[in-house]
């Protein structure tokens, strides 16, 4: 979704600090997001808290809300997806690119 969200607003995103977690990733405050996402989903509460309030100083408390409910979104996704055994499906050779750049096919099940 980020990818074709940065193409429609021609927008540059450097996708390798999602999975890396430093530096800059192009997107406004995507520093802080990511800080955010990554202690909602595996940091301690004081984690929780040092990067809720620095999201929320420096966008706003909605921007919060709305942050920690995509956060939710997708962890209910792959929660569900996981649980049920939904596959990823078919992918363009774009798509297989992208994953082998950035190394999540790391992450593919052992059989």
């Amino acid at each position: 979704m980020l990818r074709e969200s940065s193409r429609t607003h021609e927008e540059s995103v450097d996708f390798a600090v999602l999975m890396d977690g430093d530096g800059e990733s192009g997107v406004p405050h995507g520093a802080k997001l990511l800080r955010f996402a990554e202690a909602v989903v595996s940091g301690s509460a004081a984690d929780r808290d040092t990067a809720r309030r620095a999201l929320a100083g420096a966008m706003g408390a909605e921007a919060l809300v709305d942050a920690a409910g995509v956060i939710s979104n997708f962890e209910r996704m792959v929660r569900i997806a996981d649980a049920t055994g939904i596959s990823i499906g078919p992918m363009s050779e774009e798509d297989h690119a992208l994953v082998r750049e950035l190394g999540i096919d790391r992450f593919a099940p052992t059989t």
